[in-house]
């Protein structure tokens, strides 16, 4: 049987904690959740930043593209607010399998890399500009490239 009443004792608790404890317990999750080994390929004080986007930090918050990145079936699609109609003129957009370049834009010469939620192809991109909204289209990959590696008998 469920005990009903538990939901009183957990609303108490939460009301009575402090912001900055919940986010040390959060981050101390994350940190749990991934192994050691894989400290260099995502550092979850890094993974967490995305979500704490809410708070951003202050040597950044010029430089910042706030560009929002999501995918569909078929399509990984990356929306950029652009402020000054002559950012287009200056601006490259490169892109990987995995992450999209942005580069001169706000000022020329910084760079921008947006990692990317699934692996995309490396021809189709298409990027429009309509309402001060740059959104660039990057068709998905479902092709992995899988190769075996033969161990010699010693």
């Amino acid at each position: 049987m469920f005990p009903w009443n538990l939901h009183e004792g957990i609303k108490k608790r939460v009301e009575n904690m402090n912001p900055e404890e919940i986010d040390k317990y959060v981050q101390s999750m994350v940190a749990k959740m991934f192994p050691q080994n894989m400290e260099g390929v995502m550092n979850p004080q890094e993974w967490l930043k995305g979500i704490q986007g809410l708070q951003p930090d202050p040597g950044q918050a010029e430089s910042r593209l706030n560009a929002s990145v999501f995918e569909t079936h078929e399509f990984v699609f990356i929306r950029i607010p652009i402020k000054d109609d002559a950012w287009l003129k200056n601006m490259k957009i490169l892109h990987t399998s995995n992450q999209a370049i942005i580069k001169n834009i706000p000022q020329s010469g910084e760079q921008h890399t947006i990692p990317l939620p699934a692996i995309v192809k490396k021809k189709g991109a298409i990027a429009s500009h309509r309402d001060g909204i740059l959104e660039i289209k990057l068709p998905r990959s479902f092709h992995t490239q899988i190769s075996e590696i033969n161990v010699p008998d010693i």
